[in-house]
């Protein structure tokens, strides 16, 4: 047993309501392994889970947010051979990263890529991992394809904006912000659509990515946005292309033109990583170890970061988000442990 300080949520309510407590920590159990965590990125779904609208799976502290972390491995449990103590490791977790220990299954972890500091990997896991699942997994990513980004240039966008072109397609990305747009330039983001039309109004985006693609459309478009962006995605898409669908900020409940989207024979999948069963979220962390960390070690992958504060501003941190104005990750910095 040892003594963790966590970010913890007493009541569903506002950032001010975030405090930061002692809590009793025990040893790993077989297969597992303990971090000292020394950064972790901030996630809509912490926003979520504070409000009480998204509430953690079983198995992991209910009152403890965090879904991503970067830091060593400080202590092994029975029958763990892939790590050793003093390994700098980071990955996803169901919750509780916001604190300065967290126990999770060894092979859920990977190590940190050579020449990058824990802030650097902490903003990789959620954001890269997700894109890699839905551009690849539930996606079917090819060359050649066409891809619609929303939403371009949160953590998850500007993670399917390196992949995606790294791998031959050709990117559009959305968003409601004309600086927003014109900072992922720097990204080599060359096809930028502003999204027109206000927040309680339907979205506009459909008529200029056909335009600006000579009217193929979209062959993949991977949505965080949901509802509000549904009806307008399957005009946009191309004959037998995919909608993958990963976030619900606009909303749960939208229109879907069926008659549109069978004559154009595409497809809408729905996924998320923080409910699924503990295996398919080892194989998801394995397959991207071996195939997206040489990218990173050689920078052809960078996480796009747009401030970094100490895990005792996290409730700031919070606010910085809810005022959707970053481009990129907002990475938690967190003291040593306390033995």
């Amino acid at each position: 047993m040892i003594h963790a300080r966590v970010v913890r949520i007493p009541e569903p309510g506002d950032p001010s309501i975030l405090e930061i407590v002692e809590r009793t920590m025990r040893d790993p159990g077989p297969g597992e392994v303990r971090v000292a965590v020394r950064a972790c990125g901030l996630n809509r779904a912490d926003l979520m889970q504070r409000r009480g609208v998204y509430p953690a799976p079983p198995g992991v502290p209910h009152d403890v947010p965090g879904l991503e972390l970067a830091g060593m491995v400080e202590c092994v449990g029975p029958d763990v051979t892939e790590w050793s103590v003093g390994d700098r490791v980071m990955g996803i977790v169901g919750g509780g990263a916001m604190a300065t220990h967290v126990i999770t299954h060894a092979r859920a972890l990977v190590r940190i890529p050579r020449g990058l500091d824990f802030v650097e990997a902490a903003a990789i896991p959620e954001a890269f991992m997700t894109a890699w699942d839905a551009l690849f997994v539930q996606g079917g990513l090819r060359p050649g394809m066409t891809v619609l980004v929303h939403a371009v240039a949160s953590g998850v966008g500007t993670a399917v904006v390196q992949i995606a072109r790294k791998m031959g397609a050709t990117v559009f990305g959305t968003s409601r912000s004309h600086d927003k747009l014109a900072r992922l330039g720097a990204l080599g983001l060359a096809h930028r659509i502003l999204v027109s039309g206000s927040r309680a109004t339907p979205p506009a985006f459909a008529a200029e990515l056909l335009e600006q693609s000579g009217g193929h459309g979209a062959d993949l478009i991977i949505d965080t946005v949901g509802a509000a962006y549904l009806e307008e995605n399957v005009r946009a898409l191309a004959p037998r292309g995919t909608i993958v669908c990963l976030g619900l900020l606009a909303g749960a409940n939208g229109t879907l033109p069926l008659g549109l989207l069978l004559s154009k024979r595409g497809k809408v999948v729905g996924s998320v990583l923080r409910s699924r069963p503990l295996e398919e979220k080892i194989s998801l962390a394995q397959g991207f170890a071996r195939e997206a960390l040489p990218w990173f070690e050689r920078r052809e992958l960078s996480a796009v970061i747009d401030r970094v504060l100490p895990i005792e501003e996290v409730a700031e941190a919070h606010r910085a988000m809810e005022l959707d104005a970053n481009v990129g990750k907002i990475v938690l910095v967190v003291p040593a442990p306390i033995d």
